[in-house]
């Protein structure tokens, strides 16, 4: 969408007060900060409360849809599970791609996500993106998750320390610490989300609350569009975006930068290019048997996908 576009889709009238939840330890999540720091909230009239949630999806998707919150930045392949089962939040956009990395040891002779073949991962959860994602592709890769492949669970900053111990052979994780760590210890990137397809797939999305959409179009319009301007502004000044989140990330700038420059800032669908992606996914997610398998992949993102930037103004 243009930025003029973008610019257009302001709430008409009085300034609304809305409230977005986002994860500030996550690096996907810089329009958060940028539009709040660079004005674009305010822009489009609006005066957004920035909550920073640690709980479970589902208590995130419940607080968004019982209107403790009005919106929420989340990763799709977290989010997709929770929405089957019917919570009142609708998928506006998608805002990025490319922020999950799979890693092994130099040195171990894995190069290829199949050569885990009968080997242990790590994962921070058991329920976590990039768990769900490299299992998907090692099912597209002809192995079985369930079988193949074995996984533990560790904490996030730990999964390094395992892998050196010989606890497991690789791990899962996201950005901002994945690439923290493999810098760190130079561990090798078997894999990411920046291949093939997948350098053309959002991984992180916005979530609206269906009675805001129903009731307040505009605002619902409005945050979105928000959003995405944040997220040109990121794709072109990723240095002073990586300068306003490194507080939160407690990490150097330069790093940050870094992994603002590998991220596909410049991808954030919506419409029916967002609905095809979210079909995709529950197609995939029904693969490594996270969704019910009579699910049907294109209701569903019909049903829990709301297109909020088209038409006239509410």
């Amino acid at each position: 969408m243009a930025d003029l576009a973008l610019a257009a889709a302001a709430a008409p009238g009085p300034r609304r007060s809305l409230k977005l939840t986002w994860n500030a330890n996550a690096i996907c999540t810089v329009g958060v900060p940028v539009a709040a720091t660079q004005g674009i909230f305010a822009r489009h009239n609006l005066d957004v409360e920035l909550i920073n949630f640690g709980g479970s999806t589902d208590q995130l998707l419940e607080a968004i849809a019982t209107g403790k919150a009005d919106a929420g930045v989340g990763m799709a392949l977290r989010w997709l599970k929770p929405l089957e089962q019917g919570f009142d939040v609708k998928i506006t956009a998608a805002i990025h791609g490319g922020c999950m990395r799979l890693f092994a040891l130099p040195g171990s002779g894995i190069h290829t996500l199949a050569q885990f073949r009968g080997k242990t991962l790590g994962a921070s959860d058991m329920a976590a993106p990039d768990k769900n994602f490299f299992s998907i592709i090692a099912a597209r890769q002809g192995l079985d998750p369930e079988k193949d492949l074995t996984w533990r669970q560790f904490p996030a900053d730990l999964l390094a320390e395992a892998l050196k111990r010989g606890e497991i052979q690789g791990f899962a994780l996201g950005d901002p610490l994945a690439s923290l760590i493999r810098d760190r210890d130079g561990l090798l990137e078997v894999a990411n989300n920046l291949d093939g397809e997948y350098a053309q797939r959002s991984c992180c999305i916005l979530g609206v609350r269906g009675s805001l959409i129903r009731q307040d179009r505009a605002a619902a319009r409005a945050i979105t569009a928000a959003l995405l301007e944040a997220q040109h502004w990121v794709h072109e000044r990723p240095d002073a975006a990586a300068e306003i989140f490194a507080p939160y990330a407690k990490a150097p700038v330069p790093a940050l930068a870094a992994m603002l420059r590998s991220h596909t800032h410049n991808h954030h669908p919506t419409g029916s290019a967002l609905r095809f992606e979210l079909a995709a996914y529950i197609e995939e997610l029904k693969l490594v048997r996270v969704m019910r398998p009579n699910t049907d992949p294109l209701r569903l993102s019909e049903r829990i996908f709301a297109d909020v930037l088209s038409g006239a103004p509410a």
